[in-house]
């Protein structure tokens, strides 16, 4: 279980963030996730941990904006500004270019990299929640159907918004 939780979880803490914008609860969101993952489904066959962890951690963002929904849309959006992120933000070691890029192309991809989490961002909690699981995570539709809770055929209307969506955002990288 400790192996499948290390493999998930700056995945989870990924998703997590994007669906809240808040650094602080996404690892709440996270650590809830693994310990109700680990304490009701730890003797589940492994392969359907995956899956059951997901269905977790989108219930879990589901609350958590169900219990601040009073928050204003504004003050959200605020918050994901340029300049608005906490001075102890590290960027992601697997992230750093250890090939010998040049500083142009690092540029550019450290852009594109901003640019990308601005906009999945930007999405509604539903296209983020179907993005992740079905682009990121690699969830196939029925899959992504259960940990949202939904249709097979919301799923891929949530995907398919999502992808207009970023490819609108994202226009200039093309």
């Amino acid at each position: 279980m400790n192996q499948f939780l290390a493999q998930v979880e700056k995945r989870a803490f990924t998703m997590a963030n994007f669906a809240v914008g808040n650094r602080d609860d996404a690892l709440d969101i996270v650590q809830d996730s693994m310990l109700a993952l680990v304490k009701n489904y730890s003797g589940r066959d492994r392969a359907e941990w995956r899956p059951l962890f997901f269905t977790i951690l989108n219930n879990r963002i589901t609350d958590w904006h169900r219990h601040n929904k009073k928050l204003s849309r504004w003050q959200l959006i605020r918050d994901k500004l340029p300049g608005a992120a906490d001075e102890d933000d590290v960027v992601p070691t697997e992230w750093i270019d250890t090939q010998g890029s040049t500083p142009h192309s690092a540029l550019v991809g450290e852009r594109l990299l901003v640019a990308i989490d601005g906009a999945i961002g930007l999405l509604p909690l539903r296209q983020q929640q179907a993005f992740m699981l079905r682009c990121v995570e690699g969830f196939d539709v029925a899959e992504t159907a259960r940990a949202m809770s939904c249709s097979q055929g919301s799923v891929k209307t949530h995907l398919s918004r999502a992808m207009r969506s970023l490819r609108i955002h994202l226009e200039e990288f093309q």
